[in-house]
């Protein structure tokens, strides 16, 4: 449908947001790790060991993990695989585009627990309400999505250059607002239809709600809601 290219949004409050390209950094660097691993099914015993999985999925006892690691650490390391090139760079892209101000906003320590607090409500949101036909579950989307939902509560405003999808691609400045709440309304839409595809609706519908929740204690004081208007 449209891709974010960049936004109209300088970060005002911190040199450099590195937590946001250190994260980018390690789910790029966990793909190309899980690319070595062949063939096929290889690649995917690794993303399962490391995924979400609800226990009803399996009808018993989630899979074996690494030794002496606690099942729940997967509501964290989920986040970091990915299924495909197309599944990385996709999530990758948002979290680029609106990650930065997201940051800003909060500082890095403040948006680094924020971020895998989305991760981890986002996986708790799919398994309550996806089930055991949601299956296991990877990929930075529940985070990125609250990072999204983040961002339409501080800067609605932010003018946003998209690429529309058409028989010529041309990128055009929109209201975040707009953008974003256009993306959310595609979550709802698959949803209420019943689609069949394995992508996780619910984890992105649960990490939006906890973006735009959690950055309102969390943002810095002087940080405006809704772009201060």
């Amino acid at each position: 449908m449209f891709l974010p290219l960049h936004d109209q949004n300088p970060i005002r409050h911190v040199r450099f947001p590195y937590v946001t390209y250190g994260l980018i950094a390690i789910n790029v660097l966990v793909f190309l790790f899980q690319l070595t691993q062949q063939p096929q099914s290889a690649f995917n015993e690794l993303a399962i060991t490391f995924a979400a999985i609800p226990d009803s999925a399996w009808h018993g006892p989630v899979l074996d993990r690494i030794p002496g690691l606690p099942d729940q650490i997967t509501l964290v390391t989920y986040a970091f695989f990915h299924a495909d090139w197309l599944h990385l760079l996709s999530n990758m892209l948002f979290l680029w585009v609106f990650g930065d101000n997201i940051e800003d906003a909060m500082g890095h320590f403040k948006f680094l627990v924020f971020y895998l607090a989305c991760a981890i409500l986002a996986a708790f949101t799919y398994f309550a309400f996806a089930g055991s036909q949601g299956g296991w579950l990877i990929g930075a989307s529940g985070a990125v999505a609250g990072v999204m939902g983040a961002y339409i509560v501080l800067y609605p405003h932010a003018r946003v250059y998209v690429l529309f999808r058409i028989v010529i691609p041309i990128p055009l400045p929109v209201p975040a607002l707009w953008m974003l709440g256009v993306w959310v309304a595609t979550q709802v839409f698959y949803l209420v239809i019943g689609d069949a595809s394995p992508v996780a609706w619910w984890a992105h519908l649960g990490g939006v709600v906890a973006g735009a929740l959690l950055c309102v204690p969390l943002r810095r004081r002087e940080v405006a809601l809704f772009g201060g208007r």
